[in-house]
Order: structure tokens, then C-alpha cells, then sequence
């Protein structure tokens, strides 16, 4: 038997249950992999809460995990039972002791990634990685904002901006959060709960503002996300921690400045086998050399039967970094 997390009604986190099950053999395009290690993503909350609805319920949560491959499908030949491996883009399910996974969204991990390293930045760096590399090619000295600055996704924004040679300006909650967001690269800070976004950016940037501005925090910064973008800058919205942005005047982007936004996401950056290896590969090289470094605080680190309170947590906005579920 094994334990996976389910819920059968969207809601809060209490909506989160805890059953046994008996895993099914893998179909012949998958692996099943023994997690050792789960990721828990902002993401996951807007599937528990109803934001994004899954097609049935009840349904499982999660798709980020790094463990140890059981059994191979007949079709699989890249993969072996034993081989140590990391996923982030598997079917809803991943909050389980195991989990099936279409072969081609699992990389192999490298020896020097341990499975705790590899859950906690899988995920998060492969974001970083379309967003930085992808969706606007970062390049060195450029100036740019990125909101939530110390959350799991921003801290390794952070080291992968330094490690370019770019200037991120990053948008934090707390003076802990701007210290945490600095050590970890951040050129420049700025507390949005005390200092106005726009007006920082500009004071920063010495009035030319920033070409490009990287946001997960929806309807609560979007205006002021266009107000620092630069004539024929980008806005890339890819997330909405504060509620999704709706009822957008196009009208807005010409006033603002001929801007461009974007709403991109993973899956439409990482979608072949081949690029998962090409941005899996970039991201491993950062961590295994020390450049990013992945640390996750004992007090975020939850059972996997504890995930209602670990997405407690997660909401209150108290965490720093990632978090993870250990089966």
C-alpha cells in the first residue's frame, strides 16, 4: 500500500485528506518513481482552492517530486529501475509516496543533487530558467524587477540574475525578506509594504526605469508593474499569489507606453523531451557547481500526511524559499 493526498471539494487547506491506495502499474509511455522528496508549489493552493479546477474530483495535488525510479513502462528505454530522477511536470499526484510519470517529463539527477535539493528547486528553477532564458534572454548589466524576491521561485531568481551579470531589483514583504533576497543576489531591494513600487524603481534607475518586469503576484501589483516598464517594455505575469488580473483595457499598454504582456507558463516553454534536457542541464550545472544554492529550513519541511498544515503555512505568507513534503 501506499499514501497519497487527495481532496474531494476545493477549499482551504483542511479540504486535504490522507488515503491509502494501491499503486497501479505504469502505462507504457511511464515511470513509477518512489518519491523520496515532494515540492510543494504556490500552485498547487489554486488547484486545492478552486482557481484552477481540476477535470473530476476527487483528484490528487502536486506535480514536483525527486525519488527513485520502481518500475519502467514496455515503452521506456532512457530510464531504468534504480535510477535516480526529478520531475515538475507530471499529472496531479505528485503529494504521494509514489507516483506514475510519463517518461518524458522525468530527468535523470546527477549524484551531487540530493533528492531534497532537486524537489525543492525542480520546479522553481525550471521557471526561472524560461523566464530568464526564454520569455525576455536576460543579458548582463540589464536592469529588471522581479516581485516576491525571497519566495522559492525569486531566490532563485536571484542567484541565477548574479550568476548572468544582470541587476534584479527584487520586491519583498519584510526587512528579514530583503536580507534573505540581497545574500542571495538581488541588486537592489524594495519592501512593498513600505515604499511605493513605482516610484523606487524610478529612484533607482535614475528615471529610465526597467525594461522588463517578472510578476507572481496578480491584481495587486499589475498597475504598478506597467507604471515601472520602460516605452516597449515587457510585463510577464506568471502568477497570481494576490488573485488573478481580469477585466484588462487594452488601452492601458498604449497609455503606459506601447508596452507588450506576456502570460507564459512552463509547459510552454519545456514541452519535448529535448528541452527538458537542455534546461534541466543548465539548471543541474548551477546547482552541482554551487552557483545556486538550495536550502530548505527544517521548520518547511512537512510529512507528506501534514500537507493541509504545510499549505497553512505556505498561504500565510510566513515561509521563506521552498518547502517540501517528505513521504
Amino acid at each position: 500500500m501506499a499514501t497519497r493526498i487527495e481532496f474531494s471539494q476545493h477549499g482551504g487547506p483542511d479540504v486535504l485528506k490522507a488515503v491509502e491506495f494501491t499503486p497501479q502499474d505504469p502505462a507504457a509511455d511511464e515511470v513509477q518513481v518512489e518519491n523520496k522528496a515532494i515540492g510543494i508549489n504556490y500552485i498547487d493552493t489554486y488547484i486545492r482552492s478552486g482557481l484552477y479546477p481540476p477535470p473530476r474530483l476527487p483528484a490528487g495535488l502536486g506535480t514536483e517530486a525527486a525519488g527513485v525510479v520502481s518500475k519502467v513502462g514496455s515503452n521506456v528505454t532512457h530510464l531504468k529501475a534504480g535510477d535516480r530522477v526529478v520531475y515538475a511536470q507530471s499529472g496531479p499526484g505528485a503529494y504521494s509516496s509514489v507516483h506514475n510519470v510519463p517518461a518524458d517529463k522525468v530527468a535523470k539527477l546527477p549524484d551531487a543533487i540530493s533528492f531534497e535539493q532537486a524537489a525543492a528547486s525542480f520546479l522553481k528553477g525550471l521557471t526561472v530558467y524560461y523566464l530568464l532564458r526564454k520569455t525576455y534572454e536576460v543579458k548582463p548589466d540589464d536592469v529588471f524587477l522581479f516581485h516576491a524576491a525571497a519566495g522559492g521561485v525569486g531566490l532563485i531568481a536571484c542567484q541565477w540574475a548574479k550568476a548572468l551579470g544582470a541587476k534584479l531589483i527584487g520586491t519583498v514583504g519584510s526587512a528579514q525578506k530583503a536580507e534573505r533576497a540581497s545574500q542571495a543576489g538581488a541588486w537592489q531591494t524594495i519592501n512593498y509594504r513600505e515604499e511605493n513600487i513605482a516610484e523606487r524603481v524610478k529612484e533607482i534607475t535614475g528615471g529610465k526605469k526597467v525594461k522588463v518586469v517578472y510578476d507572481s503576484v496578480g491584481k495587486d501589483t499589475w498597475e504598478a508593474s506597467l507604471d515601472c516598464l520602460q516605452r516597449q517594455g515587457l510585463m510577464v505575469s506568471f502568477g497570481n499569489a494576490s488573485g488573478p488580473v481580469t477585466g484588462v483595457n487594452l488601452g492601458i499598454l498604449n497609455q503606459k507606453g506601447s508596452l507588450y504582456v506576456t502570460r507564459p507558463s512552463l509547459n510552454g516553454y519545456v514541452t519535448t523531451r529535448a528541452e527538458l534536457e537542455e534546461a534541466s542541464g543548465e539548471l543541474f550545472s548551477l546547482i552541482a557547481s554551487g552557483v545556486i544554492k538550495v536550502e530548505v529550513a527544517e521548520d518547511q519541511k512537512f510529512a507528506l500526511t501534514d500537507a493541509a498544515h504545510a499549505h497553512e503555512v505556505l498561504e500565510s505568507r510566513a515561509t521563506l524559499g521552498s518547502s517540501l513534503l517528505i513521504p
